[in-house]
């Protein structure tokens, strides 16, 4: 953190979470538990391994939280091969080009439902208020319910705009001992 690059990438994080408004600071409630953060760094390198971006993310150590406790669903989004399959021939089938992106922050526009308490980040605490905890207004990367609060929130939009829910029909194929 002494470093002048890791600086700049942390606080652009947290600009995110202004942005976002992701939290608030706020006193711990009596007998509610908190969640520590911590800040993991990463550098993003190009095909000859030259450093071409830092990447600083703030992550709540989600492994403290307890099902039915702390949350009550989690979700992982999987991408069935074969509605892969299916988007990919229809776009090569009618020349369409096919485009990829990546949601900077993704996670941190999904709202949460319950109420959870973070630290505050490591190294960026307040001088006037060093006590105080964020209350989660949405969820942060390394909660439990992240994934799926991201996911309501990006289907919702989609549905609200005219998108369809896709329905890939798996075939299965069993062995007999005939």
């Amino acid at each position: 953190m002494e470093v002048e690059h890791w600086v700049k990438v942390t606080q652009e994080e947290l600009d995110q979470f202004q942005k976002n408004d992701v939290w608030k600071l706020v006193e711990l409630p009596k007998g509610k538990k908190v969640v520590g953060t911590k800040w993991v760094f990463k550098n993003k390198l190009d095909e000859a391994g030259k450093v071409v971006k830092n990447k600083a993310r703030l992550v709540a150590k989600g492994y403290s939280q307890q099902e039915g406790i702390d949350y009550t669903k989690t979700y992982t989004s999987v991408a069935h091969i074969e509605a892969i399959h299916i988007l990919l021939s229809f776009v090569a089938h009618n020349r369409m080009k096919l485009y990829q992106m990546d949601a900077k922050s993704a996670f941190l526009n999904g709202l949460i439902q319950e109420k959870v308490y973070v630290e505050q980040p490591p190294r960026f605490e307040s001088d006037t208020l060093p006590n105080r905890v964020f209350n989660l207004n949405k969820v942060m990367y390394g909660l439990k319910q992240a994934p799926r609060a991201w996911y309501e929130n990006l289907s919702s939009f989609l549905l609200e705009n005219d998108f369809e829910r896709g329905k890939v029909i798996q075939l299965c194929s069993t062995k007999s001992d005939s």
